[in-house]
């Protein structure tokens, strides 16, 4: 299925920040009036981190919230660099979500080991309600790289172990797992990522383009990113 795309720019990543986090509240309040549950993804790096804080100050019902990870760095549990560690940092350890409704990526076990130990997690999730990605500079999204996916692979999540970037072994949910999602946010910052969006509008297929929700997905991008 083609990816289809709503593009909303922002003219600061504080701005871009701050709806994001009211987008994700939003999300939260429907599936929890409809279904009695949010299940979200979350994602790395600086923009998510700034949205995470901006929750953590936020009011919700968050016994109804299970925390999911699209992808996850092969260190010790408590490295600084683990999306876990900063998701549990910036918010998680500050709301009163139950524990045992945040779900880490063991990838200190190795990505193999963790990769099937996911899968068995989220076996019972038929859709998230809201995943939310990031784009690296090179349009990789989650940690599939370019030239490393496999988009028609039918596993839910797949080990990395030559990731350009480090460190090599990484964890990552799969194109079609990314995809299996009622609502899907891309959060876009930072200059660097100029060549990566200029190569998504003009229809590359780059990592990112690959997820392919049925009702599309949700580019917010800072607008100095869109004239490309």
């Amino acid at each position: 299925m083609p990816q289809q795309r709503r593009w909303h720019d922002f003219d600061s990543a504080a701005s871009l920040a701050s709806a994001a986090a009211a987008a994700i509240l939003d999300a939260a309040s429907e599936a929890i009036a409809t279904r009695r549950a949010f299940h979200l993804v979350l994602a790395g790096g600086t923009t998510p981190k700034r949205i995470y804080e901006m929750l953590a100050a936020a009011s919700a019902q968050w016994r109804y919230w299970h925390i999911y990870f699209g992808d996850e760095r092969c260190l010790p549990a408590d490295h600084e660099q683990r999306n876990s560690r900063m998701a549990n940092d910036a918010w998680l350890s500050r709301v009163a979500i139950p524990p045992a409704q945040i779900y880490p990526i063991a990838a200190e076990r190795g990505a193999a080991v963790a990769a099937r130990e996911y899968a068995r997690t989220l076996a019972g999730i038929e859709l998230f309600d809201l995943v939310l990605l990031g784009l690296g500079e090179d349009g990789h999204t989650a940690s599939l790289f370019p030239g490393q996916v496999k988009p028609r692979a039918r596993s839910a999540v797949v080990p990395v172990f030559d990731a350009p970037k480090p460190p090599a072994e990484r964890v990552s949910l799969s194109v079609r797992r990314l995809s299996a999602t009622r609502q899907l946010i891309f959060l876009v910052t930072g200059s660097a990522k100029l060549a990566a969006v200029g190569a998504w509008r003009s229809g590359q297929a780059i990592p990112a383009a690959l997820i392919a929700p049925a009702a599309g997905v949700v580019i917010y991008v800072e607008v100095s990113l869109t004239a490309v």
